[in-house]
């Protein structure tokens, strides 16, 4: 019997669709779903600090990460993403590595904040990979991680594991993954959700936070790691 390799079969999925992502990416950075994440940062983590883009993609995140003033390092486990980050003229001051969330091969107490925008999902541990952006921030370093909420269609990429199939996607929901990082020496400090059009016209805003994140395409928090 074949042995799933988790890592493998991740490079392999986003290898084949890097051409697709780098023709959406700056869209979703710069109208899109993502577009308010940067500045949400802003609000944390003084410029002038090193952020780790965890599962960086094509770079257009640590682009605009750069454009903010941070020293950016992009972290990627797909050797085809990586390639269109360092072709990005606009990253000519971005360090990018291949690696992955689990052991992304970087010194202890390195880095003043992380980013890992709706790449968590997409690790084999979810858990293992918060306790590496824990090891590799300073003390209070700041972690932005956003995770998909319950409306977002990338949630078919784990619908095959209900038939006992292998999946290279972990389906959480926002609340599951506030609670595994409160239990593990985090504090939240800050949050906001993103909402597809249909949930913009219900009054949200006016529901308690659970409520909120049952209807949201993605939600962004801030957390601080506890040392």
């Amino acid at each position: 019997m074949d042995t799933f390799d988790w890592e493998l079969e991740s490079e392999k999925h986003w290898d084949s669709r890097a051409d697709f992502w780098n023709s959406r990416s700056r869209g979703m950075w710069e109208t899109g779903s993502r577009k308010d994440i940067v500045p949400f940062i802003k609000r944390f983590v003084p410029t002038g600090s090193m952020v780790c883009d965890l599962g960086c993609g094509d770079g257009t995140g640590s682009e605009k990460l750069v454009e903010a003033g941070y020293v950016v390092t992009g972290i990627d486990v797909s050797e085809e993403m990586l390639e269109r980050a360092r072709q990005n003229p606009r990253n000519e001051d971005c360090i990018f590595r291949k690696g992955n969330l689990s052991d992304c091969e970087s010194p202890d107490n390195h880095f003043d904040a992380v980013m890992a925008i709706n790449s968590i999902e997409w690790t084999n541990h979810p858990y293992e990979s918060l306790k590496e952006m824990a090891r590799i921030l300073k003390p209070d370093g700041y972690a932005c991680i956003s995770i998909l909420g319950p409306t977002a269609g990338p949630r078919s990429n784990s619908f095959s594991r209900l038939y006992g199939e292998e999946v290279i996607c972990n389906t959480i929901m926002p609340w599951e993954f506030e609670r595994l990082a409160l239990e593990n020496g985090w504090r939240k400090t800050g949050e906001f959700g993103v909402f597809k059009k249909a949930a913009e016209q219900l009054p949200h805003g006016s529901l308690p936070v659970e409520l909120q994140q049952s209807l949201s395409f993605m939600w962004v928090f801030m957390f601080q790691v506890i040392k």
